[in-house]
């Protein structure tokens, strides 16, 4: 399966048209956050899992397929393997596509990562990232 359509997708709403042209039966299994600014939803798609990773404002920053469905946790110690709060086995990927929006995630993990949140209304998540209190 190749992901390039999803190169030219410049929001959820735009992947997820690409999603239910693709694929009769998807089934969206979650939506994990990391910090503020980094979405990712999780799909179940002909028993293979796509992630499609998002900005804050539902942009798209990257697509993955993957064998089998992750943990969170495990999906960003692939990530960001150096981070010893995350753990998990390797993630089986069969294709990734990444576009203009990426960035590097383990930026917004770093204690001084950016936040639009007062310091008194937020806390950090494990692994790093800011998130309400």
């Amino acid at each position: 399966m190749k992901l390039d359509q999803f190169k030219e997708a410049c929001s959820l709403s735009g992947a997820m048209t690409i999603v239910e042209g693709q694929w009769a039966n998807y089934k969206v299994c979650g939506h994990w956050t990391q910090g503020e600014f980094h979405h990712d939803v999780v799909i179940d798609i002909d028993s293979h899992c796509l992630i499609i990773s998002t900005n804050c404002n539902g942009g798209v920053k990257e697509v993955l397929l993957l064998e089998e469905m992750p943990s969170q946790e495990q999906l960003w110690h692939w990530r960001c393997p150096e981070n010893p709060d995350f753990s998990g086995k390797p993630l089986k990927l069969v294709a990734q596509v990444k576009t203009e929006a990426w960035h590097d995630p383990c930026e917004v993990l770093v204690p001084d990562a950016r936040s639009e949140l007062k310091p008194e209304f937020r806390r950090r998540q494990k692994g790093g990232g800011w998130e309400m209190k």
